[in-house]
């Protein structure tokens, strides 16, 4: 019998919008929902934040603080964010769902991958980190399980900014050390995270992908941390024999344990990638590692043949190497021998021989015609990507073409110098002896911080745009020389130099500061000119309190006295309703000790007065109000010794 319990989640619509079809996972922080946006018709993935987190409030402050930044991050391999809300206790975000599995799925089912593969994927994932890391975001959980691959074959990375505070929810079995075992040395030893420390996650995820393992093991989470802070990762050729050097080399010097090693940022690392990919054969690239799995579990459903398996070898050695194998098969099929015909027994038969030749020829004739119409003036782009324009002349001239025109375009991934496009695109056909434009990266566009001193904050944003940046987070400061609302200084300062695209933190200034006068027990009039005076706005609270104050007089004023404010900033003015009037406890015959307990816990203050004649008494004879009478709570009474 199925014990599982039904989620109480699937079937209700939250937020009045979003149906709840389907639970897709599990983890640490929320649980992942297929669901469909019933306003526009389209299904996307739910995920719904765990009631424990949920009940934190400042964990979904900052949740929905770093949704939303990561909602302005849009790139094609990054998984998108379309909106957050809230409905009763369930915090939750919509996105976009991607039908297919994660990495992780298809390591499990196939251990290790070929090179050509595990480039596949490491590539797009870069673009997306790279992307991340140039609008000032670190992903600090690069795993497989982020890594969803789309059944069309596209590759996007999850979870981007919505992960630092996972660790109070997570346990200490196979979910936490799935993590740990990507987290770099500074993330453990000091919690530090810069773009490198996704660098380091992503050189363990391309191990990981060579050979099918993770490169540190152990049988608890401290136990594999230690060995990330002592232990270099391993060269996966140890594991795979006749590994590639250069996959050693970027899986090396993206782990090393001083972050000042590993390539800057993922677009650094990108730019390696794909150099050490333009030097790999492609018996290389398609090597199968020992530890591959050749195939998926009968009748099992394979999700991930959007990965590429190992080809058989083809029987036919192409004449044009650009030229694929089903061509070849195409125009070779052409060529069959003719059946035999029986001995001609009667009749002429050199005539009917001579038909037969002519026919035959005939039909060749007219194949090849067609063929040449067809195919045979035609050729493929070669592939370009990544090399340097020296290099693509050479390969172009190989291929029987030509260089028609050379372009210059900035690119935040593709190394400077070499190619980042070609017209026609790879693989496109195009005439023999044709012409290529190629277009060849001038590497990042690096733009100058202008001096924004003095701008308003909208001129400021403007001047930022059309110089090629972008504000980002902005913070007030008091500042005496720099009007209120205007910016007081950059972070970079005016003059660097910085990647396009690149988010300038402002601060804006509150101008001159104010030290708040104490205007509590004045009239309402009183402390509204005062303060007023002072350049401030006032704001009377709709509600009153009791106090020590008179009923009219100002009894609290926010922010406190002393505070500092800005010209223009709004003191709030709470009014008093009076004091409270208390009973006042009947204290004559108790002792001085008896008498001040009564009247303490009664609300009152207690003064004193013991004349000549009480300096050495202990008994009350007299009290300024008598007791049974009623006075403000807080007020002071007087008590006599004697």
């Amino acid at each position: 019998m199925d014990t599982t319990l039904q989620d109480p989640l699937v079937g209700q619509v939250l937020d009045g919008r979003y149906r709840v079809d389907a639970r897709i996972a599990v983890g640490g922080m929320a649980t992942v929902y297929r669901a469909v946006d019933t306003r526009l018709d389209r299904v996307l993935a739910l995920k719904v934040m765990h009631p424990t987190l949920a009940a934190d409030g400042s964990f979904v402050e900052r949740f929905i603080r770093e949704a939303k930044s990561v909602a302005r991050l849009a790139h094609p391999n990054v998984v998108q964010v379309f909106d957050q809300g809230t409905d009763g206790s369930y915090v939750y975000l919509a996105m976009e769902y991607i039908a297919g599995c994660t990495l992780r799925d298809v390591l499990r089912e196939r251990r290790a991958l070929q090179p050509r593969a595990a480039l596949d994927i490491l590539e797009p994932v870069l673009a997306a980190l790279g992307a991340a890391h140039r609008a000032g975001f670190v992903h600090r959980d690069m795993k497989p399980e982020n890594v969803l691959i789309g059944d069309d074959g596209r590759v996007k990375v999850a979870d981007f900014g919505l992960v630092r505070a996972v660790d109070s929810v997570t346990d200490t079995t196979g979910a936490v050390l799935g993590t740990v075992s990507y987290l770099a040395p500074e993330q453990i030893e000091h919690g530090t995270a810069d773009p490198r420390v996704d660098v380091y996650a992503c050189g363990v995820v391309l191990y990981e992908m060579l050979t099918g393992a993770k490169p540190h093991h152990g049988d608890s989470p401290a136990q594999v941390l230690y060995r990330h802070l002592h232990e270099d990762v391993q060269r996966p050729s140890a594991t795979v024999p006749g590994l590639a050097p250069e996959l050693d080399e970027l899986v090396v010097s993206a782990t090393a344990r001083k972050p000042e090693l590993r390539p800057d940022d993922a677009v650094a690392l990108l730019g390696r990638v794909l150099q050490s990919r333009s030097r790999l054969t492609d018996e290389q690239l398609d090597a199968v590692p020992p530890q591959a799995t050749a195939s998926v579990h009968d009748n099992a459903e394979d999700r991930t043949s959007v990965i590429p398996r190992p080809l058989p070898v083809s029987p036919f050695t192409p004449a044009n190497p650009d030229e694929d194998e089903e061509s070849i098969l195409n125009r070779t099929s052409r060529l069959e021998t003719p059946p035999s015909e029986p001995p001609l027994r009667s009749g002429r038969p050199r005539r009917g021989l001579l038909t037969l030749v002519l026919a035959v020829l005939m039909v060749f004739g007219v194949g090849a015609g067609v063929w040449y119409i067809n195919s045979g003036q035609f050729t493929k782009v070669p592939p370009l990507l990544a090399k340097t324009e020296t290099q693509a002349r050479e390969r172009l001239k190989e291929a029987g073409l030509d260089v028609k025109q050379v372009k210059h375009a900035y690119s935040d991934t593709v190394t400077r110098g070499t190619v980042i496009s070609t017209d026609p695109a790879t693989g496109e056909r195009i005439r023999a002896n044709d012409s290529v434009t190629l277009t060849i990266s001038d590497g990042p566009e690096t733009v100058k911080v202008p001096d924004l001193k003095g701008y308003t904050l909208d001129k400021a944003r403007d001047r930022l745009k059309r110089g090629g940046l972008v504000a980002g987070m902005v913070t007030h400061a008091f500042s005496e020389d720099v009007p209120k609302g205007s910016v007081i200084a950059t972070e970079p300062g005016a003059g660097t130099m910085r990647h396009s695209g690149s988010a300038i933190a402002l601060t804006v200034s509150r101008g001159a500061p104010v030290e708040l006068d104490d205007v509590t027990g004045a009239s309402v009039a009183d402390a509204t000119a005062t303060l007023q005076d002072a350049g401030l706005k006032v704001k009377v609270a709709d509600t009153r309190v009791t106090s020590e104050f008179d009923a009219g007089k100002v009894a609290r004023q926010s922010p406190n006295a002393g505070a500092q404010v800005g010209v223009g900033d709004t003191v709030t003015l709470t009014i008093s309703k009076g004091p409270e009037m208390v009973e006042v406890p009947d204290v004559v015959g108790d002792s001085v000790d008896d008498a001040k307990q009564a009247l303490e816990n009664a609300g009152f203050k207690i003064e004193e007065d013991r004349g000549l004649l009480g300096l050495f008494g202990d008994t009350v004879k007299g009290q300024s109000v008598k007791g049974g009478d009623r006075a403000p709570k807080g007020s002071t009474i007087t008590i006599r010794i004697r």
